[in-house]
């Protein structure tokens, strides 16, 4: 009998030992492996080497202070949102049926959409010119100058030098765009036969998301069926009039994260430069800055895509967090036509407005023949989880094969 137990035991014991091992194996490989990826780059076709941790790969440039300033925005100037939208927040609405992915036809959609549906991917560009040690040194040094007065000094950091090609390489440091191209490649979308371009936002402002005729940019005719917008958060008003346009004309805009159109700035090709104009709190001449509107384009933004960006450093919470998401920058609902997919429940404790109940959700809303998806909160930081992943795979599908059935 003893020694029985004695053999038993020792299974066990040889069964934990097993188990740790191999969850030892496990750890390790729990991220994103190596992989070789070609796309598109507007025309031109580029080999691409994903990091094994996308979360590293940028930010650690000592000569950038993107992730510094993103993660420490000045409070004035994103802490306030139009009080003229309170009246049109909703609290909830119908999802509309969308078509249903499941294991069995996974693999056959994602083929329909590699071989029809036109994708374009687009880098906030102008964004990360933003944030390279310009304009948010600008914002910080004059935070504390009073309305009504102008700046005449330091206007040179209200330009900065823009990457007027696609740049997502291991050293890139636009993460939005890594981010889009670490999710779709779940979907077996990109590969040699994928029709999928990479665009930057001087590429919108150039008309590339329609079809030309001659010279002539048709903005009545999109070129592409989905685009994918990152943290765009400073465009030109060139850029967003066309991506306004793709979407009514039937075109599909996916948001992957918070805190978009924020800010309006102007580009010179000539230069490779953007200059700031307006929004943020400020607004520039090119002779002298003073403290101006928080969001530069709120209320067109409300009514065709839907919601609008609530703040940086309020304190709010999620009691519907199936990601492990923590708050960073969303966008709330201001839209009563906004069909929310998911409502994330969200509580904004100590908000100067009390009686604000914001709605932060994933949504869709038709605009024209087109129609806006936005997931509401900042994806970029669960670009790892799998389970955002799996969700994120889900809704390209199921808005790519809708553009799938007008080829068929």
């Amino acid at each position: 009998m003893k020694e029985s137990k004695r053999i038993v035991s020792a299974l066990i014991v040889m069964a934990l030992l097993l188990m740790t091992s191999y969850t030892l194996l496990l750890l390790p490989n729990n991220r994103p492996i190596f992989a070789q990826m070609r796309v598109s780059n507007h025309g031109r076709s580029s080999l691409i080497r994903e990091q094994t941790s996308i979360q590293n790969f940028a930010y650690n440039n000592s000569n950038n202070n993107y992730n510094n300033y993103n993660r420490s925005r000045i409070q004035q100037q994103k802490n306030s949102f139009p009080h003229v939208f309170l009246k049109n927040m909703t609290t909830a609405a119908t999802p509309k049926t969308t078509r249903t992915i499941t294991p069995e036809n996974y693999v056959n959609v994602s083929k329909e959409i590699g071989n029809g549906v036109r994708i374009a991917l687009v880098e906030p560009t102008f964004t990360a010119a933003a944030y390279n040690n310009s304009f948010y040194v600008f914002y910080a040094r004059y935070n504390h100058v009073i309305a009504n007065m102008n700046v005449t000094s330091d206007l040179n950091l209200l330009s900065s030098k823009v990457r007027m090609h696609p740049t997502i390489i291991p050293t890139t440091q636009v993460h939005s765009a890594f981010a889009m191209l670490s999710l779709l490649k779940n979907l077996k979308l990109i590969s040699p036969d994928s029709n999928i371009t990479v665009l930057t936002d001087a590429d919108v402002d150039n008309g590339s998301i329609f079809n030309k005729v001659g010279t002539h940019v048709n903005s009545n005719s999109n070129a592409y069926d989905v685009i994918i917008l990152g943290h765009q958060e400073y465009v030109t008003q060139q850029e967003y009039n066309y991506l306004r346009d793709f979407v009514a004309n039937g075109g599909s805009m996916i948001l992957l994260d918070g805190n978009v159109f924020y800010a309006q700035v102007m580009l010179n090709r000539n230069t490779n430069t953007i200059t700031f104009v307006e929004g943020h709190g400020w607004a520039f001449n090119g002779e002298s800055a003073w403290k101006s509107v928080s969001e530069r384009w709120a209320k067109e933004t409300s009514q065709w895509v839907g919601s609008n960006y609530l703040c940086y450093t309020c304190n709010i919470t999620f009691a519907n967090d199936p990601w492990e998401y923590q708050h960073h920058e969303e966008q709330y609902i201001t839209n009563n036509n906004d069909k929310i997919l998911m409502n994330f429940n969200a509580s904004l404790i100590k908000y100067p407005i009390r009686t604000l109940r914001p709605v932060i959700a994933t949504y869709e809303l038709n605009y024209q023949k087109g129609k806006v998806i936005s997931l509401g909160i900042y994806s970029d930081d669960i670009i790892t989880n799998k389970k955002f992943v799996h969700y994120f795979d889900n809704l390209v599908l199921q808005y790519a094969s809708h553009k799938e059935s007008h080829y068929q």
